[in-house]
């Protein structure tokens, strides 16, 4: 197995004003970067994080702070697994969150089923939520570098969404139809 390498960010910025200092923590870990501590964070070193640390390199210089970007090796594979599992473990937690509002959608189209209500309007509605929960997974998906466990139940979880969207769908244009052939 090859040795794993990542970039290790050091920062520090001044306390004030709060909003930066959060915005360039939110930026970081929108880039999927996991903190060791506060302002110590490692991303796997690929050519887009390196440009993308040396942009924030140069932010927080003018925020007035200090950053160094160092590549940085596991000592061994004990230390190599904790940082992986780390990784994994901020993925996990936004696969359970994406995995709540997919229960939430299931839960929303039941509630339809369960009054009748098949209306192109609501099928639009639900189309676009199910739009919101893609490109959700599709975002976390590229923060997973490492293959979080609940990976698996994220994208059978999202598959099951999507079929129930279909079946409501065809539910919708039955009731249509028969709407139509009433008049």
């Amino acid at each position: 197995m090859s040795q794993l390498n990542w970039l290790l960010l050091t920062y520090k910025v001044p306390a004030e004003p709060g909003a930066r200092r959060v915005a360039l923590w939110r930026r970081l870990k929108g880039m999927g970067a996991v903190y060791l501590q506060n302002g110590v964070c490692l991303l796997p070193k690929t050519d887009t994080h390196v440009r993308q640390l040396k942009m924030v390199e140069n932010e927080v210089a003018e925020m007035g702070g200090e950053a160094v970007i160092l590549e940085t090796v596991a000592l061994d594979k004990g230390q190599e697994g904790k940082v992986i599992d780390r990784f994994n473990a901020d993925r996990d937690d936004q696969y359970r969150e994406f995995l709540g509002r997919c229960a939430g959608f299931e839960k929303e189209i039941a509630k339809e089923f369960s009054i009748n209500k098949f209306t192109y309007a609501e099928l639009e509605e639900e189309d676009t939520d199910l739009k919101k929960l893609q490109g959700w997974l599709g975002k976390i998906k590229k923060l997973d570098f490492y293959g979080a466990p609940l990976a698996t139940e994220a994208e059978k979880k999202l598959q099951d969404c999507e079929a129930l969207l279909e079946s409501y769908a065809q539910r919708v244009f039955e009731a249509q139809d028969e709407n139509h052939a009433r008049e």
